[in-house]
């Protein structure tokens, strides 16, 4: 574990998969993330690569060869390492190695930095090209906030809002968690997307295309927000476990497969395409307010 800390915050991060696993409010003695009840949902804030949501028959192909690949891809679940660090700014870094290259077969350097200033909390994501060829992969954050986040209060006294007026379209899923090409509207209230428990019913709401770039969890009891703005994501995930006590912001550049048959990974919708020596950078903001 390591520790970033101010006067404000304290946050940890681990070293499995680089995950966020805690927001700790010096404040008011609170915690802003989910604390991963494993007989809920055993993450606080994974780190999506080289893929986002559910691969069919949990494959890609690359050049024909087809490859095994889990859900959200490995590096969840991979071993970084600490390879810079200061009392408010770390970098964990994933190398290729023999097991990546057997399941994704590009030479890369994949780098999770985090920057702790007053009561914000900057994630920025680096995939470096080491290959010879051009790479591709798709990459998304995966936050759990805890519902409620002050003392006291009801999970349906929380809303999300938007930053712009939004004409919202989930796309949906199939039973297996492929998309199915079809849409629904998501109606908001003044720019307000209210939660319940049963607004997950059916899986994560996934819009692929919207304006907004900063979204707000805030409650109708207090003044308190958590703000989560991603002017580098072009789609955003919501979602909680069935009767859980949280909701999860995924800024997203990709998404899971289409029902059907296997596509190239480089035809995949949402893939980022990285030459050779090139690197990629992105990164998104949590503040604490």
């Amino acid at each position: 574990m390591h520790v970033l800390e101010n006067e404000f915050l304290s946050v940890t991060i681990q070293n499995k998969g680089s995950e966020l696993c805690s927001i700790f409010n010096k404040l008011n003695g609170l915690e802003y993330l989910w604390q991963a009840e494993p007989s809920v949902w055993a993450f606080h804030a994974p780190n999506l690569f080289p893929v986002v949501g559910n691969c069919l028959n949990n494959q890609i192909q690359i050049d024909g060869i087809k490859y095994p690949m889990q859900r959200h891809g490995f590096a969840r679940h991979s071993p970084f390492v600490l390879t810079d660090s200061s009392a408010n700014h770390a970098v964990f870094t994933l190398d290729y190695s023999e097991a990546t290259l057997a399941v994704y077969p590009y030479k890369f350097s994949f780098q999770v930095a985090y920057n702790l200033q007053d009561t914000e909390i900057t994630i920025t994501y680096k995939v470096i090209n080491k290959d010879a060829k051009t790479i591709f992969f798709s990459i998304g954050a995966h936050p759990a906030f805890n519902i409620p986040f002050s003392k006291g209060g009801a999970y349906d006294d929380y809303y999300i809002e938007f930053d712009q007026n939004e004409l919202l379209v989930k796309n949906l899923f199939d039973e297996s968690g492929f998309f199915t090409g079809d849409t629904e509207q998501v109606y908001l209230d003044n720019r307000r997307l209210n939660l319940s428990k049963d607004l997950f019913k059916d899986g994560a709401l996934v819009f692929k295309e919207i304006k907004s770039k900063e979204v707000l969890i805030r409650n109708h009891q207090t003044p308190s927000f958590v703000s989560v703005s991603f002017e580098d994501f072009k789609a955003l995930g919501v979602w909680a476990a069935p009767d859980a006590s949280f909701v999860c912001i995924e800024p997203w550049l990709g998404y899971a497969d289409n029902a059907g048959e296997l596509k190239e990974f480089s035809e995949k919708d949402g893939i980022q395409k990285l030459e050779t020596s090139k690197v990629f950078e992105c990164s998104f903001t949590i503040g604490i307010n």
